[in-house]
């Protein structure tokens, strides 16, 4: 993080007497007065700069302080590079924390989305920068939300090489405050996917760790009308309805990577975000190319069948809105697929085979079967 920002223009001395009104009764004005806390701005800086640390790889020095984030392309020993970038933010889940004061791991979701759509296209996360925005700087509340931001940035293995903390009054309500990421990666040229995408590819499910980080208006909906408190216990699970909400969004980094470098074979990688798999699998695939998924290949985590139950939402709507239990798709030659499945497992996912892809004209995603909502 860089040094806080303030919502004016920079300033000058002067010694001139310019003034065409006599303030002589009134009290003078500081920055403070009209809500802003340089200091404890500059406090923040000094408290999270181990969690920055802790982020440090090749090519970023794990350094704060300067105007910008400098980070070291040639350290990383890519020969022949594309950079992709990606920046997004964690949506309405976002009032969830800030409504139940639960701030640890949204700084994790942040990261998530980011990371999670460079991956899909070969790339290796190299850093990654934030915004948080609010009214008046917690810095208590600060330091936990970039601490997830850190861990985030620790499984994903890149650096978090600066950011911005703008404190803004009048802009937010009490306690609220707003993130945004951004990411950059790289990728060696001819290792750029998709590529030869085609029929008879098979289609790997990475089972999601929850709801991830979309469809949460919708979700917020259905709690609201439900009458529950975030605080009572799930009626699905031991565990706070909060607690279950918030669970961050799975980082699927490392595992892609190595099961890329171990087997090959991977030809194109789907994030499942909003619009589900019904949206998000047609951007991965050739005109004419249909994914033909088979709903009865997984069952989709207790919290969805509850969301689903409890809103009377339809199951198109819910393949639209919510991953309902795959948060990625692989899209794999068929020859090794069961490799590439087993290097997935061995690195820690629960891997489903839910498909394949075939021709088809009219349609770029096709369903058979039927989701187990037990």
């Amino acid at each position: 993080m860089w040094p806080s920002r303030q919502d004016g223009a920079g300033y000058c001395a002067y010694t001139g007497g310019m003034s065409t009104s006599d303030h002589s009764n009134k009290p003078p004005l500081s920055y403070a007065d009209a809500g802003v806390d340089i200091d404890a701005g500059n406090a923040l800086v000094d408290a999270i700069k181990p969690l920055i640390a802790a982020t440090r790889r090749p090519g970023a020095d794990g350094s704060v302080g300067g105007f910008g984030g400098i980070f070291d392309l040639k350290a990383t020993g890519y020969q022949d590079p594309l950079l992709i970038a990606a920046n997004d933010g964690v949506g309405t889940k976002l009032k969830i924390a800030i409504d139940t004061g639960l701030h640890d791991t949204i700084g994790i979701d942040l990261v998530a989305m980011c990371v999670n759509d460079l991956v899909v296209q070969g790339a290796e996360p190299l850093f990654f920068l934030d915004y948080f925005a609010t009214g008046k700087l917690d810095n208590g509340v600060a330091q936990q939300v970039i601490a997830g931001i850190s861990k985030g940035c620790e499984i994903a293995g890149c650096a978090l090489i600066g950011g911005e903390t703008a404190e803004m009054p009048g802009m937010y309500g009490e306690g609220d405050y707003d993130l945004a990421g951004f990411s950059v990666g790289a990728v060696e040229r001819n290792e750029l996917l998709p590529q030869g995408v085609g029929d008879g590819d098979i289609l790997l499910g990475l089972a999601s760790s929850g709801v991830h980080s979309n469809g949460y208006s919708l979700v917020r909906k259905i709690i609201d009308r439900s009458g529950m408190a975030w605080t009572d216990k799930a009626p699905f699970c031991t565990q706070p309805l909060a607690e279950v909400l918030l669970t961050p969004t799975r980082i699927y980094v490392a595992s892609l990577l190595s099961a890329r470098k171990a087997e090959g074979g991977i030809k194109a990688l789907a994030h499942i975000t909003g619009g589900g798999l019904t949206e998000n699998l047609p951007r991965v695939l050739p005109e004419g190319c249909c994914a033909s998924i088979n709903l009865d290949s997984w069952n989709p985590p207790a919290v969805f069948t509850w969301l689903k139950q409890e809103g009377g939402v339809p199951d198109e709507e819910m393949l639209r809105t919510f991953n309902c239990g795959i948060g990625m798709v692989v899209i794999v030659d068929s020859a090794q697929a069961s490799a590439v499945e087993a290097t997935l497992q061995e690195n820690g996912e629960t891997v489903y085979r839910i498909g394949q892809l075939t021709s088809n004209l009219e349609n770029a995603v096709e369903f058979s079967g039927t989701l187990n909502w037990a």
